[in-house]
């Protein structure tokens, strides 16, 4: 008889896996793609970043006008996401620690629900010490 009730048991318990299956994924797949978006989108600010310090760097040399560290941000954008990231970048002569320098600003907007909804708001900027000569 105890076989027999094992049986029952087991033929009771037949699907709960495909139940069980189902609960857990519905927790475990948007926490996935939460954490991946999250990725895009800090991946995307880190270029950013880098890429308008880079430009700033670029515009504070001796013989760079601000101008140039726009084009310059503008390359490395294109060169590392898409070129619609490079549209909205700035630059203008300000005082870094009282000394004289630049800023490069990029504005961009990141799809914060994959390649469609609503967007994230991304304002960098990047600063550099003008170079003079001595």
């Amino acid at each position: 008889m105890i076989r027999g009730g094992n049986r029952a048991r087991r033929a009771a318990d037949t699907g709960s896996a495909v139940v069980d299956f189902v609960l857990v994924m519905v927790i475990a797949v948007p926490l996935v793609l939460g954490v991946i978006q999250l990725g895009l989108v800090l991946h995307v600010r880190n270029t950013l970043a880098a890429a308008a310090s880079e430009g700033a760097r670029y515009a504070g040399t001796i013989d760079r006008a601000p101008q140039d560290g726009v084009d310059r941000t503008r390359q490395l954008i294109a060169g590392a996401l898409v070129e619609r990231y490079a549209s909205q970048v700035s630059a203008a002569a300000t005082t870094v620690n009282g000394y004289p320098g630049v800023v490069v600003r990029v504005h961009a907007q990141v799809p914060a629900l994959g390649l469609f909804g609503p967007s994230v708001d991304l304002d960098v900027a990047g600063h550099a010490v003008k170079e003079t000569l001595p």
